[in-house]
């Protein structure tokens, strides 16, 4: 009886150790390129390890038949050997090394298929030994300087927003409405509300008697080399025609501008008449518009002339003198005539049918944020009147003076003869 209980203990230790390690099985068809089925062999080969039931695997390498496309090994789990190793897998066809893999077979109780053990792996040899190490940036030549070279995200780096660099030399997000426009600085803040940065056909200030040779700019040029002055239409030549100190144009003896002459100059403004929100430093009166209307022959009010004044242009302070002139052609119907501020009427005169002509002022005085308004008017038999007012019409972004007339009967004609405008800093 103790024979035969040894004899079955010395049976079971021998079956435990013939049983050997737990193997992962490897199963699949593999295909060429051009869907033919792939024939020849695959080696598998590995280095020593201990699996995960304490094992031994000494270093070896089998090689598989491949015949008609179909591939079968049974192979010891090496994700979770000691130390971690991967097979390096060579196909063999056609009498050539086809391509070579890198597997990592994890523990399966059912078969696997190539893609689920095929893996990369930076693999090193010593001797009969490859073993797997991690890639070290040092190991990349210029790796660690580039990352160090390579901005940083900030704190108030944000998704989706404009990037700018900090003093500190990290990435952080311009903050401000989606509408802003972004300064080289990185601030922010509402897009245009630029000033003219440029004059054009200023007529300078003098007396043409072919005796005068000095003339005054209404602003004063940056760089001076900017000035182009026309005298009628021909360009002047500076220092060879004229000479230029500030805002004064000094033209050479002998060369001195004729009665009828007509003297025109186009020139940029200096760098703070170009801020958003301020207006150029015109130091004498800018006219701004003139010329002759257009009339109208019907019952109501339309627009027989205006003057679009740009953003930016006036700033508190200054004075927006008006001046224009009607007549009226015909002896039946009466007529109405308005000077319009933006959406304010500064002026409203009713004219009788006898008033050929009528004549008006209007003078605007800018404020902080409105205009005080003033007006007078009178004609060949309408009574002089005058009047004062005041309009909230936001004049920074620019504004419009329009002139309107009707008729009380249709079939004459009232015309709006001429009209100026003219800024006074």
């Amino acid at each position: 009886m103790f024979r035969r209980s040894l004899f079955a203990v010395v049976l079971l230790a021998s079956c435990a150790v013939a049983a050997g390690p737990p193997l992962t099985t490897v199963q699949d068809v593999l295909y060429k390129a051009d869907g033919t089925r792939f024939n020849g062999t695959v080696s598998i080969r590995w280095s020593g390890f201990e699996a995960i039931d304490t094992s031994n695997i000494a270093p070896q390498i089998v090689t598989v038949k491949v015949i008609d496309g179909n591939l079968r090994v049974q192979l010891v789990p090496t994700t979770t050997s000691t130390p971690p190793v991967f097979y390096s897998v060579t196909y063999n066809s056609d009498g050539r090394v086809q391509f070579e893999e890198t597997w990592a077979v994890p523990s399966s109780s059912h078969p696997l298929r190539v893609r689920d053990v095929r893996t990369v792996a930076n693999l090193t040899s010593a001797g009969n030994v490859t073993v797997s190490t991690p890639v070290l940036q040092s190991d990349v030549v210029g790796l660690i300087a580039d990352l160090g070279a390579r901005p940083l995200k900030g704190p108030a780096y944000a998704a989706g927003r404009v990037a700018l660099v900090s003093p500190l030399g990290s990435l952080e997000s311009v903050s401000g409405s989606p509408t802003d426009c972004v300064r080289v600085d990185g601030s922010s803040g509402p897009c245009g509300g630029q000033a003219p940065s440029f004059v054009d056909a200023d007529a300078p200030a003098g007396i043409l008697d072919g005796s005068n040779t000095s003339f005054m700019l209404s602003a004063l040029p940056d760089p001076a080399s900017s000035l182009a002055l026309y005298r009628n239409g021909l360009l002047q030549k500076i220092g060879s025609d004229f000479g230029l100190s500030g805002r004064t144009i000094a033209f050479v003896s002998g060369a001195a501008p004729e009665a009828g002459d007509t003297l025109l100059a186009s020139y940029r403004l200096t760098p703070s008449d170009s801020v958003p929100g301020s207006s150029p430093t015109y130091l004498a009166p800018q006219l701004l518009c003139s010329g002759a209307g257009s009339g109208v022959t019907g019952t109501a009010f339309v627009s027989i002339g205006s003057c679009s004044i740009p953003t930016g242009l006036l700033i508190a302070g200054d004075r927006v003198e008006i001046r224009a002139d009607f007549d009226h052609q015909g002896s039946t119907s009466g007529y109405s005539i308005e000077i319009r501020w933006g959406a304010t009427t500064v002026l409203h005169r009713d004219a009788a049918a006898s008033d050929a002509l009528v004549s008006t002022r209007a003078d605007a005085g800018i404020l902080t944020s409105s205009s005080q308004l003033s007006f007078q008017s009178w004609g060949t038999a309408l009574s002089f009147v005058a009047g004062v007012g005041s309009a909230s019409d936001a004049f920074a972004a620019g504004i419009t003076i329009d002139f309107q007339a009707k008729l009380t009967q249709a079939g004459e004609t009232v015309n709006l003869r001429s009209y100026s405008v003219v800024r006074i800093p």
